[in-house]
């Protein structure tokens, strides 16, 4: 009985210490240094992750900005001036007095009234082609005048134009504009060369018809000398030429 007894109280014992200590748990916190440097590694990944995406975004709307950029037109043109002073200079060639720039008129007019053709016909038809021939130098010399003229006015166009041609070349936000801007250079120099073609090709008209004239005179000359000393009838003689009173 005594033994009984000493056994149930032990276990009373056992099974009141069971039921007042909480489980192990809900005591103690456990702490995994291999798991939590894991954890702390999956999550910097997944940031840098975040981060060369944000990074490949803004490359991206850099490049587009870029790309907008280059495709921008040039906003101011020359053309128009350029234009305009090419068809003043074309104009002034134009007006060319008496033998125009023109092929089949210079044939022409040579086969009249120049070469071979200065020391031919009757004596009111040589002095016709010549005062004809002396008129188209002096027109020549004319058209040589008007068109270095016009060259000159062109002058401050042409300057003003390449002033803003390299102004905008220097501030070009792409590379389209800057481009542009090149093009329209090379466009204003080709209208200055144009210019200086139109000036040579004048005065060179105007130095070739007076050469021209001057080679038609001597052939005249030389004509109208054969036809005087080959006239029958002449007797040399001395001539008065101005009175004595």
């Amino acid at each position: 009985m005594i033994k009984l007894r000493h056994l149930a109280a032990a276990s009373a014992v056992v099974l009141s210490l069971a039921v007042a200590v909480p489980p192990a748990s809900a005591q103690w916190i456990v702490y995994d240094p291999t798991n939590f440097s894991q954890n702390v590694l999956t999550a910097a990944r997944e940031l840098q992750q975040i981060n060369n995406q944000i990074q490949m975004l803004t490359n991206q709307a850099t490049s587009l900005v870029n790309q907008a950029r280059n495709l921008a037109n040039l906003p101011m043109s020359t053309l128009t001036q350029l234009q305009s002073s090419i068809a003043q200079t074309q104009s002034l060639l134009g007006q060319a007095q008496n033998i125009a720039f023109n092929v089949q008129r210079i044939e022409q007019a040579y086969s009249t009234s120049y070469g071979s053709a200065a020391g031919t016909g009757s004596t009111t038809t040589m002095v016709a082609n010549a005062q004809q021939r002396w008129q188209n130098s002096v027109a020549a010399f004319e058209d040589s005048l008007k068109v270095q003229a016009g060259v000159v006015g062109n002058i401050p166009t042409n300057s003003s134009a390449m002033t803003s041609l390299v102004t905008a070349s220097q501030s070009a936000t792409g590379a389209l504009q800057a481009a542009q801007a090149g093009n329209q250079l090379l466009a204003l120099q080709s209208q200055q060369l144009s210019d200086v073609v139109a000036v040579l090709s004048a005065k060179g008209r105007a130095d070739a018809l007076e050469q021209a004239r001057v080679a038609a005179t001597e052939a005249q000359g030389q004509q109208n000398y054969k036809t005087f000393s080959t006239r029958s009838g002449y007797q040399p003689g001395n001539v008065t030429m101005f009175s004595g009173n």
